[in-house]
């Protein structure tokens, strides 16, 4: 049985009501498969990951306190320093869902290195998808999809954005970002 969740309005609504929380705290993205299904593609998905910029133990307390405030909760611990400390400081993820509702969940983590930087510094928004939140760049996705991940969904997904943001694909750019990611993930 497929864990995730299909309804575009479910998602759609969970993504605001975090990034709303997100944006009052720190710059953030979201990478990754629910770009692709923002945009159209047909997929259902458990978790939305989202990459936020470096913060101190102080501010994530802040903002964790908020995404508490608005009835998310974290499924690692009921703890924000062990988060921090345990989780987020040490570059792992953790995940946020609405309390009482297991699906869908936010995938947050800081950003790691250069690449993920960049991903911030390039993020923007995607009016194709109706949301007012930030993505990272579709040639971003695409490379990160067909150099690193490459699962068979993630080459999809990387298809779909290249038929629908053909106007935005870059081949140097995307090239550029592959040998990065050899260089720095690989």
């Amino acid at each position: 049985m497929e864990r995730g969740v299909k309804d575009r309005s479910v998602l759609d609504e969970f993504i605001t009501k975090f990034c709303d929380v997100l944006e009052k705290h720190c710059k953030y993205i979201i990478v990754s498969g629910f770009v692709a299904i923002a945009s159209g593609r047909v997929r259902g998905t458990e978790d939305i990951d989202i990459i936020t910029e470096k913060m101190d133990r102080e501010r994530f307390l802040k903002l964790h306190e908020s995404l508490i405030k608005e009835g998310f909760v974290c499924m690692q611990s009921d703890y924000p320093k062990e988060i921090f400390d345990d989780y987020l400081s040490q570059k792992t993820s953790v995940r946020y869902t609405l309390k009482e509702k297991p699906l869908p969940e936010a995938e947050l983590k800081f950003a790691k290195d250069e690449l993920d930087e960049l991903q911030l510094n390039t993020r923007c928004k995607l009016p194709l998808t109706g949301l007012d939140v930030w993505f990272s760049s579709i040639n971003m996705n695409i490379a990160f999809k067909e150099e690193y991940l490459k699962s068979d969904k993630d080459i999809e997904d990387a298809k779909h954005l290249r038929i629908v943001y053909s106007d935005l694909v870059d081949e140097d750019e995307i090239n550029h970002i592959k040998e990065m990611i050899r260089r720095l993930r690989l």
